[in-house]
């Protein structure tokens, strides 16, 4: 005898009153629940608010750094002037970054994280802004995520009693400037409940996935620190994998071109222009575009000093291509600069590249012929010589190359380890607390 599959319903006779209101929105709550799929639900999950202040004299890696590293992770990230009716600012070692909003304008949003980036003056304008310390201190009475990095914790958070009887941390010359009531401490970065400080530019990579696994979890935090390429140890001396050895002295004060284009790697780019400047060369950033303002990959807007065709007819010491999908496919669809580094590379003078820029860029060109190199992991195929490319900077003879976001500061330093010596190299390193 055949036998029917058993089905259980729910009857209602006429005589049955209807489910009371809180019932039927309860069963149409369960009945929503029941039909979204894990990737729907997560989809609709809001995305978390930061505020990210920027003034004139702020650390222009500091803040670009926790902007992009955060934007990787998902987070809607509002960069915001403190400079009274300015959107541009002039960040420290020349670099001029243009804000998404002005801080005022601001004063009445509502956000998950508030991070300071260091610098100064940068740092004392955050400290004397009173919207900026308003919206600080009602951030914290609700239990929220807060940051600040290098002098902000002193400087700002310090002054506004936001650190007291707190474990904290700063860049070490301000470490004697921490409130008496701080409990200061030497680490790289440090965390106590909803306060995270960290010490220098050298330590903000490592102090903006920690700001991603205090907001989104762990998982989200390896997601993103992954692809970054960041360094195994952090604080440890940095090394290069050198072949065909060159003096690459050039003098003091060497001209050193760094084009920029939409979709750029605004941290290879800032960390490249920062740390070369600090360096006492002559860094010249030069827009690919028809206006001197770009949009970086993470939407992160800077202003070159000059526009490429400006500059074209001048002598260069080096030329270094910072990396990003975007900006390193204008630089390979960019006739006037390939020429350019074809005759950098003919006349036996530096040039160099990290990131997708060695793949897409130079490779292609022919401008890695003959040459041992290294670029972004993920494109490493597309490089006919992939003998070296594990090393996170390869020097070759008069090229230089790089994996990615998390080796620029070393790429950077092994610029100036090869321009001025191990020693210079070392001084800054240590300056800005990466060693």
């Amino acid at each position: 005898m055949a036998t029917r599959p058993l089905v259980f319903s729910t009857l209602r006779t006429p005589s049955s009153p209807s489910p009371p209101p809180l019932l039927r929105r309860l069963q149409t709550l369960t009945r929503s629940l029941a039909s979204s799929s894990p990737q729907t639900m997560a989809s609709s999950i809001a995305p978390k608010k930061v505020l990210v202040p920027i003034a004139n004299g702020t650390e222009p890696m500091e803040a670009v750094i926790t902007i992009d590293v955060l934007r990787r992770a998902g987070a809607e990230v509002s960069v915001a002037s403190v400079e009274p009716a300015a959107a541009q600012v002039a960040a420290a070692w020349g670099v001029k970054l243009v804000a998404d909003a002005l801080l005022d304008d601001l004063a009445e949003a509502d956000f998950d994280l508030i991070s300071l980036p260091g610098g100064m003056p940068g740092a004392s304008t955050f400290r004397d802004s009173k919207v900026l310390e308003n919206m600080v201190k009602k951030h914290v009475e609700k239990g929220k995520l807060y940051a600040a990095v290098c002098a902000a914790p002193a400087v700002a958070l310090g002054s506004w009693g936001l650190l007291n009887g707190l474990k904290a941390t700063c860049y070490p010359a301000f470490m004697d400037k921490l409130p008496s009531e701080v409990n200061a401490v030497e680490s790289r970065v440090q965390i106590d409940g909803k306060c995270v400080t960290s010490r220098g530019p050298g330590t903000t990579m490592e102090y903006s996935v920690v700001l991603v696994e205090q907001l989104c979890g762990k998982e989200k935090a390896d997601e993103v620190a992954g692809p970054m390429v960041m360094r195994p140890q952090h604080g440890a001396e940095f090394s290069m994998k050198e072949l065909n050895s060159i003096s690459w002295n050039v003098g003091e004060g060497p001209q050193i071109l760094v084009p920029i284009a939409n979709g750029t790697e605004e941290m290879e780019a800032i960390m490249i222009i920062d740390i070369l400047r600090r360096a006492k060369a002559n860094v010249v950033v030069a827009s690919l575009e028809g206006t001197l303002e770009i949009v970086a990959s993470r939407n992160v807007k800077m202003v070159a000093d000059v526009l490429l065709n400006d500059v074209l007819k001048q002598q260069y010491d080096l030329i270094l291509l910072p990396g990003g999908l975007g900006g390193a496919q204008a630089y390979a669809k960019s006739d006037e600069l390939i020429g350019l580094i074809k005759k950098q590379a003919e006349a036996n003078k530096l040039y160099g590249a990290i990131c997708a820029s060695p793949a897409i860029a130079l490779e292609p060109h022919g401008l890695l012929k003959g040459k041992k190199a290294t670029s972004y992991p993920a494109m490493w195929n597309k490089l006919a010589d992939q003998s070296e490319c594990k090393n996170r900077v390869v020097v070759d003879g008069n090229l230089i190359t790089s994996q990615g976001p998390g080796t620029s500061m070393e790429f950077s330093l092994a610029i100036v380890e090869k321009l001025f010596g191990r020693e210079r190299s070392l001084e800054l390193a240590k300056t800005m607390v990466f060693v």
